[in-house]
């Protein structure tokens, strides 16, 4: 859309000058003219001249004869005075012509001096470019202003679960694994027990023990859940760094202990279950699942392989909830 100027498509325009076609017109001759020309005269030399006689100004015919016919004379100082008569009328006609046409001339200057100063003004003050409507008050609408100083990059979640000094948030079995019940792609879980220790080793089986107080374990954190007689208990270990979680993770060897009770009868005992191991931040984290009947575990089992996958998810997915929610109450404070 055009700001004061015409919308398209434009209507046909018609000309206005003499000879020109309109737009869609074919063969329309102009102002309606005749053929034969302007209101065209009789042949030349058929009229007579002004107040002529047959015989010139003032004089009769061959029959009234001149001067030698004994006629009268004319008055020759009268026509001399109507000659001069006619002469100082279109004198006064020439001078007033040109005085006239001097105005007009003298108007149309003055009208395009008009004009182009409008259209400097209009150049000057960027054209045709619409202007932000008035405020109530009656003062222009100020334009919106934009920083030049680009905003910092939001907190990376990841930073705040790999660095102590920022993971500062409480960490407590309850708030690490919620609720009395999960579920994980539609399939529903109980929790049984939950536990917290500073004594690392105290619930491990096989040698995962050694490997976490070698690389400086500080707490774990456990859950049981139960699902269609199989058993899952997650265990998430706290490192003083990343790079240590990790090493634990590399390292790790045996496996979480099962924790029993609130429901949940010993699994795992004496016999073959599944175990695996993982690592986000400065946490890793272990998984042991079997079947609540003590029946071993073997590769065609896939119910206990996807319950196994869904308690890692679900630890993996609460560390990383813990960071996020870290950074995000970072972003939100006031800048020091």
């Amino acid at each position: 859309m055009s700001f004061g100027g015409p919308q398209w498509p434009q209507e046909p325009q018609r000309q206005g000058q003499q000879g020109q076609q309109g737009y869609g017109e074919q063969g329309r001759e102009a102002y309606g003219q005749q053929p034969g020309g302007h209101g065209q005269q009789g042949q030349q030399g058929q009229g007579q001249g002004y107040g002529q006689g047959a015989g010139g100004y003032g004089y009769p015919g061959p029959q009234g004869g001149g001067p030698q016919g004994g006629g009268p004379t004319p008055d020759w100082s009268a026509l001399a005075d109507a000659s001069a008569s006619r002469a100082r009328r279109k004198r006064l006609l020439t001078i007033g012509g040109g005085v006239l046409a001097a105005l007009v001339v003298g108007a149309v200057v003055a009208t395009a001096v008009v004009a182009t100063g409008k259209e400097d003004d209009t150049a000057k003050n960027g054209g045709g470019t619409p202007t932000a409507p008035a405020s109530p008050t009656g003062s222009p609408t100020p334009e919106p202003t934009f920083s030049s100083v680009a905003p910092p990059p939001p907190p990376n979640p990841k930073d705040y679960i790999s660095d102590p000094k920022k993971d500062r948030a409480p960490l407590t079995a309850e708030g690490l694994f919620p609720g009395r019940k999960l579920t994980m792609d539609g399939r529903p879980y109980t929790k049984g027990a939950t536990s917290a220790t500073a004594n690392c080793a105290a619930v491990t089986q096989g040698g995962l023990g050694a490997v976490l107080k070698k690389n400086g374990c500080q707490k774990v954190l456990r859950a049981t859940y139960v699902r269609d007689g199989v058993a899952v208990t997650v265990g998430v270990a706290v490192f003083p760094s990343e790079a240590a979680a990790l090493k634990a993770k590399n390292q790790a060897t045996g496996g979480i202990a099962p924790l029993t009770g609130a429901g949940v009868g010993d699994f795992c005992r004496a016999t073959v279950c599944l175990r695996r191991s993982n690592a986000i931040g400065r946490y890793a984290y272990f998984t042991q699942a079997g079947f609540t009947n003590g029946k071993k575990v073997t590769t065609a089992d896939r119910g206990v392989f996807r319950s196994s996958d869904d308690l890692g998810t679900f630890a993996f997915n609460q560390i990383y909830a813990r960071g996020k929610s870290q950074a995000s109450a970072a972003a939100g404070a006031p800048r020091q």
